[in-house]
């Protein structure tokens, strides 16, 4: 574990799965800053604070979300599949299907961040938006509650180490100091 600036504690690469899951919470933390924003800009329009959760909500899945889903497609599922899990074949497709379809939200989405972000519109499509939010947490929780713990149960020691070092590779991060 590495202790972050805010004093908490993050898994290190050494544990990917726990690395993914700590994901999953920052991407659940992102959502509820989209809520938020949702809620504030009726009444505040955009703000300094309207600028600043645009700005978040804009890094996060413009960068790190895009990394995550990454990380599942081209390092976790192929370990699921080679460990022969069950029903891995289809719960990769439907995963991938589902973060294709996240992506293509996020798209629509991030044109009206861009104004937010600027300070020079204050409108965000709240149907759209509550979509990406539900299917976001939805998504999450289904990864949480079944892939993780799937992952946790079949892939061996070797698997999760070439896990946490792709990740890491990923990143520019030494695995022997991502730990």
């Amino acid at each position: 574990m590495t202790a972050s600036l805010l004093g908490a504690a993050a898994p290190g690469f050494d544990r990917p799965l726990d690395v993914l899951e700590a994901c999953h919470a920052r991407i659940a933390k992102q959502c509820d800053t989209l809520e938020k924003l949702l809620a504030h800009l009726p009444a505040h329009g955009a703000d300094a604070q309207a600028q600043q959760a645009a700005r978040a909500v804009l890094n996060y899945f413009d960068t790190a979300a895009v990394h995550h889903h990454d990380d599942e497609e081209r390092n976790l599922f192929p370990l699921l599949e080679q460990a022969n899990a069950p029903g891995a074949c289809d719960l990769v497709e439907t995963l991938t299907l589902e973060h294709d379809e996240q992506a293509m939200l996020w798209r629509r989405l991030r044109a009206q961040f861009l104004p937010i972000e600027a300070g020079t519109a204050a409108e965000l499509d709240g149907a759209l938006a509550a979509r990406f939010i539900a299917m976001n947490r939805a998504h999450l929780e289904f990864e949480n509650t079944h892939v993780l713990p799937l992952a946790r149960q079949v892939l061996d020691a070797a698997a999760l180490e070439r896990l946490g070092r792709a990740m890491a590779a990923r990143r520019g991060v030494s695995f022997d100091s991502a730990s």
